[in-house]
């Protein structure tokens, strides 16, 4: 076949496609480990609120909260990410969905996370 900017073109495009893949396959096998600045990594995240009875994010909830929810996306501007956390209640918790979709990007997380119970258990 004869080098002509068609063929340069696929070429190139190719490259780029397996360059993509190689990232993301590389982003994949780094999604264990921790966050820089994270020593414990993700999966202490609800720990910290255990110690600490903490009431439902939303505004005139005075439950106790029972899950911790994440979401990472890419902010608008494209220049980094945004994580907006909350505290809530389990009927909170129920109504959440992912809200940032537009955001989406190879981290992009979506997570909730169950906050672990205390000595103070619900008996009732």
């Amino acid at each position: 076949m004869g080098d002509t900017k068609k063929g340069r073109d696929k070429q190139a495009h190719d490259a780029e496609n397996r360059q993509r893949k190689w990232e993301l396959e590389q982003e994949r096998d780094r999604g264990d480990e921790a966050l820089p600045g994270d020593e414990q990594g993700d999966s202490d995240d609800a720990e910290e609120y255990s110690d600490s009875l903490r009431e439902c994010h939303r505004r005139g909830c005075d439950e106790l909260a029972a899950f911790v929810v994440l979401e990472r996306y890419q902010e608008e501007t494209g220049q980094g990410a945004v994580e907006a956390e909350a505290v809530l209640c389990r009927e909170h918790t129920a109504e959440e969905s992912p809200t940032n979709l537009e955001g989406v990007y190879a981290n992009y997380v979506f997570r909730v996370t169950p906050i672990p119970e205390t000595s103070t258990t619900d008996t009732e």
